[in-house]
C-alpha cells in the first residue's frame, strides 16, 4: 500500500468579515480554505439554489427531439426508453418513462442486462424492440458514441433520440437528436449533469415548468446524480438539495421502502447516506444482472409491494459483497505483494462483469493509482477501469483505442471490451500514456485545515458544516488534520472489522473512528505520537451528542523536520501551545539525565515521555537564547548541555518567548 501526501494548505487568518456575520470559526474557516472569503459568496454558495436552473433550450437538438416526441404521441406510436444498468441509468429510465406515460405516449422501458448485453445500445436488443412495434427510442445515460448501432436502428425504421452526458468522439451518431452537455457545439452552461439529469432537462424543456417537474422528480434526480459521482456544484447542487429533502419529507414508495430497509433515518439523510447506502443496493440489481427489480422498485406506487421488492434488493447487496470479496482476494493475490507505481491492469478466468468495477475502485484507493479489472472468457474480455487522483480514463482509453475492441464512459470510470491476446499489450501502452500524463500530486490527500484550536472542534463548529451539503465531488466533505496527538486508546469494535481510538490533543481527549481498519494492522501502541486525519461529525448516541472524529488517514508523526526547524530559527507550528509549567518540566528532565543529552532528533520524545517533542524543542530553543543550555547539532546528532549560572534568567530575553507569548 502507498502512503499518502497529505496536502495540507498553510494557516491563514479566519475572515472576520464571515464571523461578524454569524457563521462559526470552523464553518468560516472551511469556506475560505476553498475561496469563499466574503459574506457574498458564502451565501450564494449556502443558498437553495433556485435561480441556478439553467434554461434546457440550451441544450443542443433539445427541439428536434421534443418535435420528434411530440409527433409520436399524436400519431399513437409505441416508443421506448432506452436506459443503463447502473444508478444514474436507472433513475434516468424511470424518471423519463413515467414523464412519457404520464402525457398519453405508449412507452415501453428496457434496460439491458449487463452480463448478457453489456454496456449502451445493441443491434439485438433495437431488433426487439422494433418486432414490439417499437418506432422511436430514446436513450438516457447512454448512446452518444453508438455510430453503428444508431445506423442499424434507422435501417429498420425506427427512430432514435439520443441523450447522454459522456465525453463525444468527434463523430456524432446520426440520430435524429443528441442531446449531451459534452457537445462541442452544446451552449448550455453546465457540462456536469448526470444521465438522471439530461433526461430531467428533456422534461422540463417538453413539460415548460422547470419548478414543477423538480417537486416531482428530484429524488430520482438526487439519487442518481449523486451515485454518478457528479459535481456537486451548480446546478446540481440545487437539484440535490430539493431531491434530499423530498427524500426526507415526501419520497416515492420504492425510495422509502428502501430507507427502510437499509436502516437509513430519512431525518438524518445526506449525500453519503445516498452514495454509501442506498445506490449500492441499487446497483446491486443491475451487478446480478436483475435489474430489472431496481427499476420496478423506483416506479411501484403500492407500499406493500414496494417493501418486498427493496428486500430484495438488499438480499442482492449482501450477494454482491461476498463476490465482491472473492475478487477483491484473488487481485490482491495477483499482485504478491509488489511495489505499485503504475495503473493496475488484472485480468481473470469467469470474473463476475458486476463486481470487478467495485474491485477496480478499491484498488485505486488503496495503491493510489488508476485501476483496471478485466473478466476473461474465452478469448473476449470485458473490462471495468477506476481513475485516482485526477487522471482522465477516458482519454487514456481513446489513446489505447486500437487494441480495445470497444470502450466508453468519461475521465473517472470507463468499460471496455478487449480481446484477450492483447491485454499484455494493453497494460504497457497505458502504463506508457501514464508516465507522460500523470498529473501533478496525483496521490495527494487533499485537506481543508489543519486544527489548530480546540474551539474549532466545538458541538456547534462541527453542527454548522451541515450547512455545506449535499458534499460530494466537487464540494467534499471538509476534511482536517490534527498533528502531534498522542494516542490514548486503541479498541477494536464491529467484531475486529473497525477500531475505536482515542487521542489527547490541547489538553483534551477526543473519540475517533476508523472503519475497514483492523487495530492489530495499526503497527501502533498507546502513547505514539500520531497525525489523523479526519471528518468531523456529530455522534448521537443514546441522547448523547459529542463530537467523533472518522478517521481518513493515520500515520506517526514525523518529529525530525519539525525539531530542526525549531531548533534553527524556524516557527513553530500551529496551535503549539507552551507554557513555563511545560518549561520547568523540560528542566526537570534534563536535569535527570545530569545535565548533558547525547540523542537523535526524533529521539527527543524520550527526553519526557509525556512531553509532545514539538514542546521540547521550542523550550531547548528558548534556554538556549537565555543562555541556560548550549546545544551542538549535527545533522540529526544533538548534544545539549546545561549550563550553571547565578541567577534567574529572564525568559522575556528569549525572542522565541516574545514571539510565541505575542
Amino acid at each position: 500500500m502507498k502512503e499518502k501526501v497529505w496536502n495540507i494548505p498553510l494557516a491563514a487568518a479566519i475572515p472576520d468579515e464571515l464571523i461578524q456575520a454569524g457563521y462559526t470559526p470552523l464553518l468560516a474557516a472551511v469556506l475560505a480554505s476553498r475561496g469563499i472569503d466574503t459574506v457574498e459568496a458564502a451565501s450564494a454558495f449556502l443558498d437553495d439554489g433556485s435561480d441556478t436552473l439553467a434554461n434546457p433550450l440550451l441544450l443542443t437538438d433539445i427541439m428536434p427531439a421534443i418535435g420528434r416526441i411530440t409527433r409520436a404521441r399524436q400519431l399513437g406510436e409505441k416508443a421506448a426508453v432506452y436506459g443503463d444498468y447502473d444508478v444514474d441509468g436507472i433513475t434516468a429510465a424511470c424518471l423519463l418513462t413515467e414523464y412519457l406515460r404520464g402525457t398519453g405516449l405508449n412507452t415501453a422501458l428496457y434496460i439491458p442486462d449487463r452480463l448478457e448485453e453489456g454496456y449502451g445500445l445493441n443491434t439485438g436488443a433495437i431488433q426487439r424492440l422494433h418486432e414490439e412495434g417499437v418506432t422511436l427510442i430514446i436513450t438516457v445515460d447512454c448512446g452518444v458514441t453508438a455510430i453503428e448501432e444508431t445506423e442499424f436502428s434507422s435501417s429498420i425504421g425506427v427512430d432514435m433520440i439520443i441523450t447522454d452526458h459522456h465525453e463525444c468522439r468527434e463523430e456524432l451518431p446520426n440520430a435524429v437528436a443528441v442531446v449531451d452537455p459534452k457537445r462541442p457545439d452544446c451552449l448550455y452552461p453546465s457540462r456536469d449533469l448526470a444521465g438522471v439529469g439530461v433526461a430531467f432537462k428533456l422534461v422540463c424543456a417538453m413539460d415548460g415548468n422547470a419548478r414543477h417537474i423538480l417537486d416531482r422528480y428530484s429524488d430520482l434526480v438526487a439519487v442518481g446524480t449523486i451515485a454518478d459521482v457528479m459535481p456537486l456544484t451548480g446546478e446540481n447542487r440545487c437539484m440535490i438539495k430539493a431531491g434530499l429533502e423530498k427524500l426526507r419529507t415526501d419520497p416515492r414508495p420504492g425510495l422509502a421502502a428502501l430507507m427502510t430497509e437499509a436502516g437509513v433515518d430519512p431525518k438524518r439523510l445526506g449525500a453519503m447516506t445516498i452514495g454509501f447506502t442506498l445506490a449500492p443496493r441499487i446497483n446491486a440489481a443491475g451487478r446480478l444482472g436483475r435489474v430489472e427489480q431496481a427499476a420496478e422498485l423506483m416506479m411501484e406506487q403500492d407500499p406493500r409491494k414496494s417493501s418486498h421488492l427493496a428486500a430484495e434488493l438488499c438480499d442482492m447487496n449482501r450477494e454482491r459483497q461476498r463476490l465482491e470479496l472473492e475478487t477483491w482476494k484473488q487481485a490482491i493475490s495477483m499482485l504478491d505483494g509488489s511495489t505499485i507505481t503504475s495503473p493496475i491492469v488484472l485480468a481473470g478466468e469467469g470474473w463476475h462483469q458486476g463486481v470487478i468495477g467495485i474491485a477496480a475502485s478499491r484498488l485505486s484507493e488503496t495503491f493510489c493509482v488508476p485501476s483496471v479489472m478485466i473478466s476473461l472468457d474465452g478469448d473476449k474480455g470485458k473490462g471495468s477501469c477506476r481513475s485516482y487522483g485526477g487522471f482522465n480514463l477516458f482519454d487514456a482509453l481513446s489513446s489505447c483505442g486500437k487494441l480495445l475492441e470497444s470502450f466508453g464512459g468519461h475521465a473517472l470510470a470507463a468499460g471496455l471490451n478487449i480481446r484477450r491476446e492483447n491485454v499484455e499489450a494493453f497494460r504497457k501502452a497505458l502504463n506508457e500514456y501514464y508516465v507522460n500524463h500523470t498529473p501533478e500530486a496525483m496521490e495527494g490527500l487533499p485537506l481543508d485545515l489543519e486544527v489548530d484550536d480546540p474551539e474549532l472542534l466545538t458541538l456547534e463548529c462541527v453542527e454548522s458544516l451541515e450547512l455545506l451539503e449535499p458534499c460530494g465531488n466537487g464540494n467534499p466533505r471538509p476534511s482536517l488534520c490534527i498533528l502531534g496527538a498522542k494516542l490514548s486508546s486503541v479498541t477494536p469494535i464491529g467484531g475486529g472489522k473497525h477500531v475505536r481510538l482515542r487521542i489527547e490533543k490541547f489538553g483534551q481527549s477526543y473519540e475517533c473512528v476508523w472503519f475497514s481498519h483492523r487495530a492489530e494492522d495499526l503497527n501502533l501502541s498507546v502513547g505514539d505520537w500520531v497525525d489523523i486525519a479526519f471528518y468531523p461529525q456529530i455522534s448521537d448516541f443514546r441522547s448523547h451528542r459529542n463530537v467523533q472524529l472518522l478517521i481518513v488517514d493515520l500515520r506517526r508523526t514525523d518529529f525530525t523536520d519539525l525539531c530542526r526547524r525549531i531548533l534553527s530559527g524556524g516557527e513553530p507550528e500551529n496551535g503549539l501551545c507552551l507554557s513555563r509549567a511545560d518549561l520547568a518540566e523540560v528542566w526537570r528532565a534534563l536535569e535527570n539525565f545530569h545535565g548533558i543529552v547525547n540523542a537523535l532528533l526524533p529521539q527527543l520524545q524520550d527526553l519526557d515521555g509525556g512531553l509532545y517533542p514539538g514542546k521540547i524543542a521550542l523550550s531547548l530553543r528558548i534556554f538556549r537564547e537565555v543562555g541556560l543550555v548550549a546545544i551542538h547539532a549535527d545533522g540529526d546528532k544533538l548534544e545539549i548541555k546545561q549550563i550553571n549560572q547565578e541567577g534567574k534568567a529572564d525568559l522575556e530575553h528569549s525572542p522565541a518567548w516574545r514571539r510565541f507569548r505575542a
